[in-house]
């Protein structure tokens, strides 16, 4: 299991919000605002040889905020160059600019799915333009009575389709990897998806990145054993560098790097 660093920029900020929490109509449940920019955080990672952690913009596409997403982004993947994925807002017809900013991978969810259901048209279209190795599916979902079900348009839209062996399979070919956060437990600090973590690792056929509920080294415990020691993990809010109490050196050394 490997710590995938994260970047979640909001209004052009560099947050930690409270995922269930997004809305259209209001403003996220915040949990820290940082006073640093992108390249802080860029530099940072890049310093500790973090690679493979992702930036996500977290304003809709298409308004003045988003584009303030886009420069504090521009300023990490400068400051970190192919060592960061990015994500929101992304289409085959703007894929290629954010990899010329220096993205390694472009991150999708909500462009491939319409109407609750995969678009594959639009799939096959993102493949032609980026190629599978620099494609990441978002499968971030949320907990429902019939299962994890995937949800789109920053978290608020849930579609006909549920995290399960076949539905993994069915898209492994178009994806290098799978970043899968648990909404409802994302930005909470009280525990991770243990079910979710199980059926993740018990898949596990193409790397995984989880997300979502991690609050303290137990819980780092916790997603190794259900996830079968197969799952990366991204941790937000319970980190010291976003006003946690998870020092990042010993995150780091407790998954076997060398902060």
């Amino acid at each position: 299991m490997r710590l995938r660093p994260c970047i979640d920029i909001h209004n052009g900020s560099v947050k930690q919000i409270v995922g269930g929490s997004l809305s259209d109509l209001g403003v996220p449940e915040t949990n820290f605002v940082s006073s640093e920019g992108g390249a802080f955080y860029g530099e940072l990672y890049r310093e500790l040889d973090l690679p493979g952690g992702h930036i996500i913009l977290l304003n809709p596409a298409g308004t003045p905020e988003y584009e303030a997403d886009i420069e504090t982004a521009r300023e990490a993947l400068r400051a970190y160059p192919g060592g960061l994925m990015i994500g929101g807002g992304v289409t085959a017809e703007n894929a290629s600019r954010f990899l010329d900013l220096g993205a390694s991978h472009v991150i999708v969810t909500s462009y491939v799915f319409r109407n609750g259901q995969v678009d594959w048209e639009r799939l096959e279209r993102l493949v032609h333009e980026v190629g599978r190795e620099r494609l990441v599916l978002d499968l971030s979902c949320r907990r429902t009575d019939q299962g994890y079900c995937i949800a789109t348009d920053r978290w608020q839209k849930l579609t006909e389709v549920y995290i399960m062996p076949g539905t993994l399979d069915h898209l492994k070919s178009f994806s290098a990897e799978y970043l899968i956060h648990a909404v409802d437990a994302e930005g909470k600090r009280n525990g991770i998806e243990e079910p979710l973590a199980k059926l993740l690792g018990d898949w596990g056929k193409i790397p995984i990145t989880y997300a979502g509920g991690v609050g303290s080294f137990h819980d780092l415990e916790i997603l190794r054993a259900a996830g079968s020691d197969r799952l990366d993990v991204t941790i937000g809010s319970a980190l010291s560098i976003f006003g946690g109490d998870m020092e990042l050196s010993e995150v780091i050394y407790f998954l076997g790097g060398n902060p």
